[in-house]
């Protein structure tokens, strides 16, 4: 990422990102995505694994503002981006955690995901979201198009 991060940075610009979560080891630095006005969550976690209790209070608060933001100001349109290494465990299980919590069965929200990140989510991270509670009771729904 660090030789292509301008391209990045471009991307994350062009889909109105405020905010990088990284759930995996650092590999860049963040200085310059945070100088181009995105801040940068540290929620690294264990490749192949769900993330604990404390990464996953920091992950639905961040989601949960991004959305009463984006309710109080409809232009606002911010949105979060968030990865890891291959795209294929961390990022999308932590998507899928955000996507349950907004009212999507667990089975869906995978199947979704799996639609843009084919091979995503392992077994024992499916086991997770099939037993995962919603944390936060929200009353909005999400919905996929």
């Amino acid at each position: 990422m660090v030789n292509n991060l301008h391209i990045y940075l471009k991307e994350l610009k062009k889909h109105n990102v405020t905010d990088l979560v990284r759930a995996c080891e650092v590999t860049y630095s963040s200085e310059s995505v945070e100088a181009a006005g995105i801040h940068v969550h540290e929620l690294e976690f264990p490749d192949g694994e769900s993330p604990d209790p404390e990464i996953l209070d920091v992950w639905l608060d961040l989601v949960e503002n991004c959305f009463k933001e984006n309710a109080i100001d409809s232009k606002n349109n911010k949105s979060i981006a968030v990865h890891c290494v291959a795209g294929l465990g961390r990022a999308p299980v932590l998507v899928a955690i955000a996507l349950i919590e907004y009212g999507l069965d667990p089975i869906n929200a995978v199947e979704h995901i799996r639609k843009f990140r084919r091979g995503a989510i392992n077994l024992r991270q499916l086991k997770y979201l099939e037993k995962y509670q919603p944390r936060r009771g929200n009353k909005a729904k999400c919905t996929i198009m």
